[in-house]
């Protein structure tokens, strides 16, 4: 390239010509065809593993940035799913861009428009989205200054911008539409950006109005349930009895003449309905259930046997943590056997989806958390080339993890293609949803750690765990692909590496320890589908280390804040525990009977965001009901992008978490699951909601973004379980924390 086009030479735009070209793409590579390629945590290909965040995997800054007569576009593959993500990265690419908020057209996860970024999950949208966005605004921006400071011949260091416009120092302006005519967006971005002091921050450690929240708020059109396209049909799905069944006998011809039927669908063991409106859709559905003959099925265990048999099931010995030469001895130990239940995602809104297949393109709006993998998926499911589906992400009224988004989206898709040209609506039934979605894997955990001398020295951890990630990586992990007259198999499961983890999560303590013997037993042969849910295995590793740590200084007779401090290393960690340990005022006693308090602390994965969290709560001594008076948490999560937000994640993760260790569990029996609506799934009322949650952000101005939506899950079980036994001098270590899951 040539000074004479305009262009900066300095960039590498070599790299535009020949097969780097083509290796962007907003189309995923063949998984064929990554046998020697490296492939991010949440499934992308690494094309340029010295760029910081998704530029790793998306390293064309044009995938990010677009500018135009019609104004600025900013792209994301990362979704919405109600923690206000959205609007922190327009406010990071409008900070970087210096221009207004509202001057962004900010997209996302569009399968015809948006970089592939894999999964929403992890807590990674900031951590890698926001931080491509923070770097490739900066790089546009310096090429558009560089642009405007050549057509001036001066040097670009006199040059400023404001609302999109670049000026100079003799009067001269340049808006970023005519200044980008002489630049060439699609380029490799540069492995350094052009600084900018947190100081000069003008919206990224502010407060923004969520995007979100108006249509939510105002009963407008906030999700995917609420879509309504023109000559839209209305389906239902009619699941078998439980996983495994084979259809026998259906008489669909009874159905088909109900009124309003369009449709009936029946391709192996797959069955659906389609009607004209959605009551009709209801009640022909109905109709088929009373219909439908099934055989067979997939044995369930018995509640109480569960724990028992993940470890007597077939299971892959993973190695996580071998550190240290065990003393063999010590001055105090604590051996314990922690377990957790199965629990749903109890979506408040079950799952839905809206396809239309038009001019041999189908389009499914869905509130899938990827719809690049998504896409690849269905097409594989329908035998189409990938570039004829299109996936949009909608959000869902409901979310945070692996539940029946994609399986509502692969039923949009199986039926819409049986009525080219007409759009069709799915929306799963409650009991579908509690029946058929992933649920969060059942655990049990053995842990045997060692005090001597004040410090902790032998620590042996060993887990037992089903998957936590049977994200879509090949049509069998779509449940209607399952189903077909010509079925799927689901791939193989394969558990996410250290340090992101799995069921191993966290199973690694962020203390200095003399040494480790930390094991993971996978488990393959699943009694039940199994998936991904906020902060997978943490929040039981969590709850059984902190558990551990108060135990060993009680025994000890250490402070067990104390004894934390004596062993973090990390001044961080520090810092949050020294923070909340000072706010609660610890230690404290109550003389008043039930009442306790209890503490813990975590850096999520050991990479991300901090957390240390204090709970004051009461325990009724005849009926053991739990009633949390007090919670206070720190967090460090780096850079803090939006205040606010950060505070509703943390907040929405205390309720979260609250529910899940108190009161949540699947109830099941051989006879089949029986948690199929809200009677059979008990989850944390309002009644019931922490009386006080005090919030401390430690914000760290400068540094790197790092995850928050799943960094108090953890936290919040250990503390909540150190409170309880603080209350009633008893050690509470099956999950949920109720006296029917202790032993007798």
């Amino acid at each position: 390239m040539s000074e004479s086009n305009g262009l900066n030479p300095s960039r590498r735009a070599f790299l535009r010509g020949g097969a780097l070209l083509m290796a962007f793409t907003l189309m995923p590579v063949a998984r064929r065809a990554l046998a020697d390629t490296e492939v991010d945590t949440l499934g992308t290909v690494v094309l340029a593993p010295d760029l910081p965040g998704s530029l790793r995997t998306n390293p064309f800054l044009d995938a990010w940035i677009r500018i135009g007569a019609d104004g600025i576009t900013v792209y994301t593959g990362k979704v919405e799913l109600g923690t206000g993500v959205k609007t922190a990265l327009l406010q990071i690419a409008a900070e970087r861009l210096q221009v207004p908020a509202s001057a962004i057209n900010l997209l996302t996860a569009d399968t015809a428009l948006t970089p592939n970024e894999g999964y929403t999950a992890g807590s990674h949208s900031i951590f890698d989205s926001g931080t491509a966005l923070y770097n490739a605004a900066a790089q546009v921006r310096e090429m558009l200054v560089d642009a405007a400071a050549r057509s001036w011949q001066i040097d670009s260091s006199l040059l400023s911008t404001r609302d999109g416009v670049i000026e100079g120092p003799a009067g001269q302006r340049l808006t970023y539409a005519d200044a980008v005519k002489h630049v060439d967006v699609h380029q490799y971005a540069e492995a350094q950006s052009p600084a900018m002091a947190a100081a000069d921050f003008k919206l990224i450690g502010h407060n923004l109005p969520r995007l979100d929240i108006p249509a939510k708020v105002s009963g407008g059109a906030a999700f995917v349930q609420d879509m309504r396209l023109p000559g839209m049909l209305h389906a239902r799905v009619i699941r078998p009895p439980r996983p495994g069944c084979t259809l026998q006998a259906f008489d669909a011809a009874s159905v088909e003449a109900l009124n309003g039927v369009v449709k009936v669908i029946r391709d192996g063991n797959y069955l659906a309905v389609l009607a004209r409106d959605e009551w009709q859709a209801i009640k022909a559905m109905r109709s088929g259930i009373e219909s439908a003959k099934w055989s067979g099925g997939e044995a369930i265990p018995e509640a109480a046997q569960i724990h028992d048999l993940l470890k007597r099931l077939p299971s892959r010995r993973y190695p996580i943590s071998n550190t240290g030469n065990s003393s063999g001895a010590a001055d105090t130990r604590f051996k314990a056997r922690v377990t957790k239940q199965y629990l749903m995602h109890g979506s408040i809104g079950p799952s839905c989806a809206v396809a239309w297949f038009n001019d041999g393109i189908l389009t499914v709006w869905t509130h899938t958390q990827g719809v690049y993998p998504l896409r690849a998926g269905i097409a594989e499911m329908l035998r189409l080339p990938p570039e004829r589906v299109r996936c949009i992400h909608t959000e869902g009224s409901g979310c945070y993890g692996h539940n029946g988004a994609d399986d509502a989206a692969a039923d949009a898709a199986l039926i819409a293609m049986r009525v080219p040209g007409t759009p069709v609506r799915v929306q799963w039934m409650r009991e579908q949803e509690n029946l058929w979605e992933p649920y969060s894997s059942a655990m049990v955990t053995e842990v045997d750690a060692g005090l001597s001398q004040g410090r902790l020295q032998d620590w042996t951890y060993e887990l037992w765990t089903t998957p936590h990630n049977e994200r879509i990586v090949n049509a069998g992990r779509l449940l209607p692909a399952r189903l077909l007259a010509r079925p799927f198999a689901s791939a193989p499961s394969v558990p996410i590496a250290q340090p992101e983890g799995d069921g191993d999560r966290n199973a690694v303590p962020l203390y200095d320890l003399g040494s480790t013997r930390i094991n993971m037993n996978f488990v393959t042969q699943m009694p039940f589908r199994t998936s991904a849910m906020r902060s997978l295995g943490a929040h039981i590793n969590i709850f059984a280390i902190e558990a551990s740590i108060d135990e060993l200084a009680i025994k000890a007779g250490i402070d067990p804040v104390a004894l934390r401090l004596a062993h973090l290393s990390d001044p961080r960690a520090r810092a949050v525990v020294e923070r909340v340990r000072d706010s609660i005022g610890w230690p404290h006693k109550s003389s008043e009977p039930g009442a306790g308090i209890g503490f813990a602390f975590a850096r999520y994965k050991n990479i991300m965001g901090y957390c240390a969290i204090a709970v004051k709560l009461r325990v009724h001594p005849q009926t053991g009901e739990i009633r949390v008076d007090h919670v206070v948490t720190a967090v460090d999560v780096g850079q803090i992008v939006s205040p606010d937000g950060l505070r509703n994640q943390v907040e929405g993760g205390i309720v979260q978490s609250a529910s899940w260790t108190l009161f949540e569990k699947v109830a099941y029996d051989a006879g089949g699951i029986r948690s199929y609506d809200w009677s059979g799934y008990p989850i944390l009322r309002f009644t019931q909601l922490p009386k006080k949650v005090d919030v401390h952000l430690l914000d760290q101005p400068g540094e790197p973004f790092l995850g928050a939506a799943e960094i108090v899950q953890g936290p919040m079980a250990a503390a909540l379980g150190n409170a309880v036994a603080n209350a009633t001098g008893q050690r509470w270590l099956n999950l949920p924390l109720t006296r029917s899951t202790q032993p007798a």
